[in-house]
């Protein structure tokens, strides 16, 4: 089974916009559904904070404390597709960041529950 990251965006969730915490990216993820091509498991949920300084910092933090490396990186549907869209960063560009930094293939969302 393909180990994942899911970086979220904290201000989406905090803010109620329909992302309860959120069960949907954990569900997508274990029922191979949305961007998910096979059930996966989830081994990191990281945050990401206002103004995205924190996500490479974060990312590499989890996978130090775990020593799990996940196979797959994905932005959430919240951080990836949220309306406003994000100010502070290009959610492109942050997929482009984080896997350089990495070595990780990053995908832009997580799944299309409503």
């Amino acid at each position: 089974m393909k180990k994942v990251a899911v970086i979220y965006c904290g201000k989406y969730v905090d803010s109620g916009f329909g992302c309860p915490g959120e069960w949907r990216c954990h569900k997508a993820a274990a029922l191979g559904e949305g961007k998910f091509d096979e059930p996966c498991q989830l081994i990191h949920w990281i945050r990401c904070d206002c103004p995205g300084k924190t996500v490479i910092p974060n990312t590499k933090m989890a996978m130090k404390i775990s020593e799990v490396k996940p196979d797959k990186i994905y932005l959430s549907s919240c951080l990836a597709g949220s309306y406003p869209p994000c100010p502070y960063y290009d959610v492109e560009e942050m997929a482009k960041k984080i896997e350089q930094t990495f070595n990780i293939p990053v995908v832009l969302g997580t799944h299309e529950y409503k």
